[in-house]
């Protein structure tokens, strides 16, 4: 297996300029949509199937009273451990070998098990060809030794595309470099390949914590609870089963004895 791919994103570094959301679209050939109020300059809300990189436009309060401007676009994760992957019924989705996630839409059967399962919501359904869409790091691109798209279009290196290795040593001296400036809250956000779903290979520098940027603190593979619960549901079936039969035998009994 070849080497693993990673985008490294900085979002201390993103001006909000849609260069990549833009490049996204032009090079998917993903289709126009209306307009969304989201109450921000953010345009969509959420990922679509015809938006794979989102541009995210935040308010952060501070103790002084003020707002400061938190920016961040936003992607899919290709996580190590993908809960699409693993949901996904007819092997549509799979790994590629670089370590990225595709989805292969003549085996898609549009049954969307990927998208409940996907802890950050990237995965979306398309109504018109009965099949999930997401980012795949423009794979076509990656396989003919290019970069994403989105990253070839920022501006401002806030996107960074290269082997995870690399980028995850120049982003932990990005993290201490901010530190160093004041930005006491500078962290990592999916670095960490012992961390959570076994580390993203696409990552973040934040200036705050996750939750104000949307993303989840402790992120989760929804469908390694099915056993324990469906243990937990047949447990309360017996349960209820056994009251019912109890409750059947004791009006039994009474009968008996009148």
């Amino acid at each position: 297996m070849a080497r693993t791919l990673a985008m490294f994103t900085d979002t201390s570094l993103c001006i909000g300029c849609r260069a990549c959301q833009v490049a996204c679209k032009q090079w998917n050939e993903l289709g126009a949509e209306v307009p969304e109020w989201t109450g921000s300059y953010q345009n969509h809300s959420h990922f679509t199937d015809k938006t794979y990189r989102l541009v995210r436009f935040m308010e952060d309060p501070k103790p002084s009273g003020d707002l400061a401007w938190l920016l961040m676009s936003d992607v899919c994760k290709h996580c190590a451990e993908a809960g699409c992957l693993e949901a996904c019924p007819t092997g549509a989705i799979y790994r590629t070998d670089f370590g990225t996630v595709n989805i292969n839409q003549d085996v898609c059967n549009g049954c969307r098990y990927c998208v409940s399962a996907c802890p950050f919501g990237v995965v979306s359904f398309n109504h018109e060809t009965g099949t999930v869409r997401k980012c795949t790091f423009c794979n076509d691109r990656i396989h003919n030794g290019l970069g994403p798209a989105c990253a070839k279009a920022c501006p401002t290196d806030s996107i960074q595309f290269g082997f995870r290795e690399e980028l995850v040593r120049k982003a932990a001296n990005r993290v201490e470099a901010l530190k160093a400036m004041g930005f006491k809250d500078a962290q990592l956000y999916g670095a960490d390949s012992k961390g959570f779903l076994g580390g993203l290979n696409a990552f973040f520098l934040l200036l705050a914590k996750p939750a104000t940027y949307h993303l989840p603190d402790s992120p989760r593979l929804p469908q390694r609870n099915v056993v324990v619960d469906s243990l937990l549901s047949i447990g309360s079936a017996l349960v209820v089963g056994l009251g019912a039969l109890m409750a059947f035998r004791d009006r039994g009994k009474g009968d008996a004895d009148a």
